[in-house]
């Protein structure tokens, strides 16, 4: 494990923004990259990656990583409004994941998703820790842009119940997610359960998403002290088959914007999200579901 100041972004009237990284494996190697915190009140996501740095510590002194394998692990990079209970940047209200790929003159947070980018540029596979703006309890899933580039069976070696393939609206293409897959990473979001505050459940269970993601790209050797094979549906190996797992196709809806249980009383999830590409676990057919959560994105006054 190799601690790494990434950059650091000079500010007027407060002590310099540092982020830092955690590094495993194959030095100069590109795996994998995670992307924790980029909001102030993603204390989950932040948490979840102070987790996943301990497990891959852990890992790498047993000697489970194969040899082409290189993880960097970017817990936070937006300190500033965390240390003051914002969710955007403080002095201006500004989202740092609406402003990829980012512009190194630009405004603060313009530069802050620059040098984020300029880091995170080259590596195969991408995983942002993201969150929900909407209160209420998700089920932990990820998530894809349908760009075009995108190669939806690899987000289904993340072992999580479903995985979302989202049709990208304008506003979509200023996140990382997005930039990311357009500058050849196979990006994924990685959405648990909470956002600002922490649920030990649910960030156990995203660790063990991403490590079983690595796992199944046989970038951690298969005897990983036994750790992932508490998964279900964790194949003996990696290459085998693994238990089938629904994927929905989230589609833009005019339903009103609410998030309800769907099902209940003044359930607006909007329209169908198509049919599944894969079958349910035990290979039952695939059929026709609804996403609970397919609202709006934040309101117009809180993006740049």
């Amino acid at each position: 494990m190799r601690e790494k100041l990434l950059f650091s972004i000079e500010t007027p009237y407060r002590p310099s923004l540092p982020v830092k990284g955690w590094l495993f494996g194959t030095a100069g190697a590109k795996s994998l990259a995670v992307m924790g915190a980029l909001r102030g009140n993603e204390l989950q996501q932040m948490y979840i990656c102070s987790q996943l740095i301990q497990k891959l510590k852990v890992l790498e002194e047993k000697g489970c990583f194969s040899q082409d394998c290189g993880v960097l692990v970017i817990p936070c990079a937006n300190q500033f409004s965390m240390n003051v209970g914002r969710r955007f940047w403080a002095s201006d209200n500004t989202d740092i994941n609406r402003m990829f790929p980012g512009y190194d003159k630009g405004e603060t947070t313009q530069r802050i998703a620059a040098r984020i980018f300029q880091v995170l540029q080259g590596y195969r596979y991408g995983v942002q820790l993201s969150s929900f703006y909407l209160p209420g309890d998700l089920i932990p899933h990820v998530r894809m842009m349908e760009t075009g580039y995108q190669r939806t069976e690899e987000a289904m070696d993340f072992g999580l119940p479903y995985v979302v393939l989202r049709t990208p609206q304008p506003y979509d293409t200023t996140t990382l997610n997005y930039n990311w897959q357009i500058w050849d990473t196979q990006a994924f979001s990685l959405y648990s359960r909470e956002t600002d505050f922490v649920d030990f459940d649910s960030a156990r269970q995203a660790v063990d998403a991403v490590l079983h993601f690595l796992y199944r790209k046989a970038l951690l050797r298969v005897d990983a002290g036994g750790y992932l094979l508490r998964l279900p549906g964790a194949p003996a190996g990696p290459g085998k088959a693994d238990a089938q797992r629904p994927l929905l196709r989230r589609r833009p809806s005019a339903a009103p914007a609410r998030s309800r249980r769907p099902g209940g009383a003044g359930d607006h999830s909007g329209g169908d999200c198509g049919p599944l590409h894969r079958g349910q676990p035990g290979g039952a057919a695939g059929r026709l579901l609804r996403a609970d959560f397919l609202c709006p994105p934040e309101p117009a006054g809180q993006r740049p």
